[in-house]
């Protein structure tokens, strides 16, 4: 077994070695995450407070927290009925004296003595007795005490059980003071903003406060840096090793495919096919990230580059997160290639039929399939192209994988979620990004509405109406089942009862997760041929679902959903000619949920929902921390930080250039 070679970096220490450490307060610090003299010194204050101004006694309020000074005169621990206690001690200072109270916290009486020189921080109690109850304590032991901890703007930090603020602030202060000047400065420049060097001790001990923004923006630009040149050495690693596949195509098949569709393609269409036709013939295998509202047209645009791969003679996967959608694709793939002799395969849970070996054709296959593709005995020879629709389902290391099961295929990867640019620039920045930003023609429009409980009857007469004239309608709810009665969330098995009865005559259809594949099938099959005229789901119906029949979408405890999942559902309707209603019912009338309720209201630009879900839920939510492959950022914030992640790129680009 190797032996691992020490770190010569000084700022990796351990801090179990450092000067008035030892063990135990190494122990406390681990569960900080501080395991190292680097971690130490970027261990985030939660807050800072300015002791240049600390207030006499006498002038402290009861509206705003302020800071003391003084002398404990008198402490003690009182016994009251119940057998609670109360500690208290007197502080005095020029100015008069106060009380400070902790209840039931009798063991505080260890911390402190008569004469003790103490900092307080907190707000007066409202009581007519001047007094301060559980305020935020520091005890000034001495002059460096004074130095570090009073007359300037301290941190306070996150702390864990037994590790005082004041040793932690002190031991930082000495830090700083000894060792940056082991701390390498990054191979680049940034304008405007601190050294790290600077950042760090700004961070800590600020001159001022504005030092704490800057230095917040500056640490989090080197990890932006960081990101962007772990995901720009990937790309160059790829195509290092990997030589395009020729998958220009000779239009035998996408000529007549054209003419078959019956429409014309957007300009945002023909744009980016051309953007994909170009990957297609470049020297390196296309990673190009393909981005569509809902209703947009990107099916068609992959159709196109799977036809291209396969006029070059090379097989073409095509992966999806559900089975439902899965079938849809095999549908409309199969009508769609059915003129050419093009071999359209289905691969899910379900359908495992290609454990058996292909059947010979001169002509190449398209597999479409979800999780399954993944197996060990899925395999697939001659692959020229992988699509994956609704890649935010997936997770990066998931996209690795089944690029790996070709020799370095051209890969696409779609998503009908719009993404914010911050997200799009991290989570997606070893890939090239297009943008269909327009609607095909002949679309209908789409009202959003925000109602409460008691609008039920009228909701349910107008439901009706639609019905009559024809439509259809999905209602979403967010469980399969345990209702819950006391937040009134709704499960599809208890609404199902009473939805059947209330829309009757109506046929009322039922779909969920839980379901066997086909009796997802077969519910879905007789939605699209309106032998049920509404379908009570869970989200199984947000990607992908395609009824143009259906114009009306009801969402119960809207509230329970992000704001681009709410989008996706809503963009299940209006994709013919005839008008959509989505009805976001929630009980829940907080002023965040119906600001936020409006929002989507607003605008049907699933942009613009994006960047608004983002700075409500921020990016851990959105899109799972785990699942994204973002790292958890210490100062970089995706909800505000586009100008520093786009300076990343640049810096990125620079160094590894060497421009």
């Amino acid at each position: 077994m190797p032996t691992e070679v020490p770190s010569t970096n000084p700022l990796d220490r351990q801090l179990a070695n450092l000067p008035g450490v030892g063990a135990d307060r190494a122990n406390q610090l681990a569960r900080l995450k501080c395991h190292t003299l680097d971690d130490l010194l970027l261990h985030r204050p939660r807050r800072h407070e300015d002791r240049r101004k600390i207030q006499p006694i006498r002038e402290l309020s009861k509206e705003e927290p302020s800071l003391s000074r003084g002398r404990i005169t008198v402490m003690g621990t009182k016994r009251l009925r119940g057998g609670r206690t109360l500690f208290e001690f007197v502080l005095e200072d020029d100015s008069g004296t106060l009380s400070c109270r902790w209840w039931n916290l009798g063991y505080m009486a260890r911390y402190f003595k008569v004469g003790d020189d103490v900092l307080i921080y907190g707000k007066l109690s409202k009581g007519k007795t001047r007094a301060m109850d559980h305020p935020e304590t520091e005890i000034i032991e001495n002059e460096e005490d004074a130095t570090i901890h009073v007359n300037r703007i301290v941190p306070i930090y996150p702390l864990t059980e037994g590790l005082p603020q004041r040793w932690l602030r002190r031991l930082i202060f000495r830090l700083i003071k000894s060792d940056l000047g082991n701390m390498a400065e990054p191979d680049y420049k940034s304008a405007g903003l601190p050294s790290r060097r600077e950042a760090i001790q700004q961070l800590h001990f600020p001159d001022e406060m504005e030092q704490v923004t800057a230095a917040r923006r500056r640490l989090a630009l080197d990890e932006f840096v960081q990101l962007q040149r772990t995901l720009r050495q990937r790309r160059i690693n790829m195509q290092s090793k990997a030589k395009a596949l020729p998958c220009g195509g000779d239009n035998r098949f996408t000529a007549p495919f054209l003419k078959q569709l019956g429409f014309q393609l957007t300009a945002a269409q023909l744009a980016v096919s051309t953007e994909i036709k170009d990957d297609l013939i470049g020297k390196h295998p296309m990673r190009r990230l393909l981005q569509g509202d809902v209703g947009s047209g990107k099916t068609v645009v992959a159709a196109l580059a799977v036809l291209r791969t396969m006029e070059s003679g090379y097989n073409a996967l095509f992966m999806v997160p559900t089975e439902i959608l899965a079938e849809q694709h095999y549908r409309n793939f199969t009508n769609w290639f059915d003129h050419y002799g093009i071999s359209v395969r289905l691969r899910t849970g379900s359908h495992k039929e290609l454990e058996e070996p292909l059947f010979e054709t001169d002509t190449p296959n398209l597999v479409i399939g979800t999780h399954a593709l993944f197996q060990e005995s899925f395999k697939q020879e001659n692959i020229g192209l992988v699509v994956i629709d609704e890649q935010h389902k997936f997770g990066v290391s998931q996209r690795d994988r089944l690029v790996r099961k070709g020799n370095y295929p051209h890969l696409l990867v779609m998503t009908a979620t719009p993404i914010p640019r911050t997200l799009g620039l991290t989570l997606y920045g070893d890939l090239d990004c297009s943008v269909i930003d327009e609607l095909p023609p002949g679309r209908g429009n789409v009202r959003t509405h925000i109602r409460t409980p008691d609008s039920w009857p009228k909701i349910l007469a107008f439901i009706k109406e639609e019905l009559g004239r024809g439509r259809q309608a999905y209602m979403v709810v967010p469980r399969v089942d345990n209702e819950d009665a006391t937040f009134g969330i709704k499960a599809v098995n208890t609404e199902a009862q009473r939805l059947k009865a209330d829309f009757a005559p109506h046929k009322i259809g039922v779909l969920h997760g839980r379901m066997k594949p086909d009796e997802k099938e077969n519910v879905m099959e007789d939605f699209r041929t309106n032998h049920i005229q509404a379908l009570l789901s869970t989200t199984v119906v947000e990607v992908g679902v395609d009824i143009p029949n259906a114009s009306l979408m009801l969402i119960q405890n809207a509230e329970q959903f992000g704001l681009a999942q709410l989008h996706q559902l809503r963009g299940r309707i209006g994709r013919d000619e005839y008008d959509g209603h989505c009805i976001l019912l929630t009980s829940e009338n907080s002023p965040e949920v119906i600001n936020r309720l409006t929002a989507l209201k607003e605008t049907r630009d699933g942009f613009k929902v994006a960047e608004e879900d983002l700075k409500l839920r921020g990016p851990g939510e959105l899109v799972g921390q785990e699942q994204s492959g973002i790292p958890a950022f210490q100062f970089g914030d995706l909800r505000h930080d586009l100008d520093l992640i786009k300076l990343a790129r640049h810096i990125a680009f620079e160094i590894q250039t060497g421009s």
